[in-house]
């Protein structure tokens, strides 16, 4: 039989570098899960991706386990890869970020494609400039 679920904790972690420090610490406290022991387990399924924000979806089951899946890394984390910037412009719509070309959108759609509601490559595309022109990079 399948293990009754409590609750979803939807959280964005550095790769490789979880703490017990807030977010995650508070976030599984009040549902009294072993905090160690998911920081452990997050740390060492994520330490090849380090320096990298991920999004992890927590599964916690009334027994007080817990599982979870880690997802690939938010659109305007992979955009600041591409373009290699440390944030988009400061005033989105006034100064330019940068430039995002089509092929590097294809590559961040291609890349994030099983969690965008898109059907198709050109959709995804379409996505992610979006999610470039909101921090103020330009797209072609």
């Amino acid at each position: 039989m399948a293990k009754k679920i409590k609750t979803l904790i939807k959280l964005n972690i550095p790769a490789g570098a979880a703490t017990p420090a807030p977010p995650v610490g508070p976030a599984l406290g009040q549902h009294g899960l072993p905090i160690m022991e998911f920081v452990k387990a997050f740390n060492e399924r994520t330490a090849e991706q380090k320096g990298t924000i991920l999004p992890a979806v927590i599964t916690v089951y009334v027994d007080r386990t817990f599982s979870f899946i880690v997802k690939k890394p938010p659109v305007a984390e992979l955009i600041k890869k591409a373009l290699g910037v440390e944030k988009g412009s400061q005033k989105p719509g006034r100064e330019s970020g940068g430039k995002l070309t089509r092929s590097q959108a294809e590559e961040i759609a291609k890349i994030k494609m099983e969690d965008l509601n898109a059907n198709d490559l050109d959709a995804a595309v379409k996505i992610v400039q979006g999610a470039a022109r909101s921090m103020g990079i330009q797209t072609e």
